[in-house]
């Protein structure tokens, strides 16, 4: 038995997002396309036989422990234990910015559920962990079953996929979006016509777009300027509500070309669209 292992959380893309509906209880029907990059944080789960329960070696900024996504995927497990379990520390090697439309939070949450799983040996199925993970957050779902989806629902309906596995320039504008304003906001594209799986899978996101992404470039001039600077070289997205924008590049060199020329001010990274989870390729050279 393990005692102790590291893994990735990583992030997501929403390669579009389409708002085709709102249901009676306020949440908005959606369809995107899911896909993962091979960058984000890392988590390092040790276990504490004599210390009981789940600890965060550091706390996250802005976050409360009751908040904390983290924490509450840990207890859940240990709600579905039928028997006691070791206590845990958990540290985070945090990488990703909060509130970016990133995952960061959904992706900590799935790497905890799917990480404890394994170190605390519960066996539980990806359906179980993926049923767990949606009472945290409707993203949850996807980083636990670590596979590239055309998302639907609230973006727990999900299909596998396979697009293409581009390199993408994301850059974090200096301000950060509130989703549920974004949602509220009167003018929200909110009768997207429901287009059917087999073009999502396709990939060619220049024939979809992000429906959030009038909404904030309104409300939030930082993303606006980063969107226009991006689009000079291709297509630029929005990510879920942002704030994180992306750009699309076939080579690795052509992206950090762009990355290179960005203007001061703004943060972000380069990486690989992947349709298989690094988090699940980790567990992979695990077993």
């Amino acid at each position: 038995m393990k005692t102790s292992i590291t893994l990735p959380s990583p992030a997501k893309l929403n390669l579009f997002l389409h708002i085709v509906g709102r249901r009676p209880d306020g949440y908005h029907e959606l369809q995107t396309l899911f896909q993962f990059l091979d960058y984000g944080d890392d988590l390092t789960f040790t276990l504490t036989p004599d210390q009981p329960g789940v600890r965060l070696t550091e706390s996250l900024p802005g976050v409360t422990e009751e908040d904390n996504l983290i924490i509450r995927a840990a207890n859940a497990l240990i709600d579905q234990a039928r028997h006691p379990l070791p206590g845990v520390a958990i540290s985070i090697d945090k990488r990703l910015p909060m509130g970016g439309g990133l995952g960061g939070g959904s992706s900590n949450a799935a790497t905890t559920l799917v990480g404890l799983n394994y170190l605390w040996e519960l066996n539980l199925s990806a359906d179980a962990l993926a049923d767990i993970g949606l009472s945290l957050g409707a993203d949850v779902p996807v980083f636990v079953r670590g596979h590239a989806a055309f998302g639907e629902g609230v973006g727990e309906q999900l299909t596998p996929a396979n697009p293409p596995e581009d390199w993408f320039v994301v850059l974090k504008p200096d301000c950060s979006i509130n989703t549920g304003k974004i949602f509220s906001e009167e003018g929200l594209t909110r009768d997207t016509p429901r287009i059917k799986i087999a073009p999502a899978f396709e990939g060619d996101a220049s024939r979809y777009r992000n429906d959030c992404e009038d909404v904030v470039r309104k409300l939030y001039p930082e993303v606006k300027e980063s969107l226009d600077w991006l689009t000079q070289f291709g297509p630029a997205r929005l990510t879920g509500t942002g704030a994180c924008i992306f750009g699309r590049f076939p080579t690795e060199s052509a992206a950090r070309i762009i990355w290179e020329s960005k203007p001061s001010g703004i943060t972000g990274f380069v990486a690989r669209g992947v349709n298989i989870s690094p988090l699940h390729e980790k567990l992979t050279e695990l077993n």
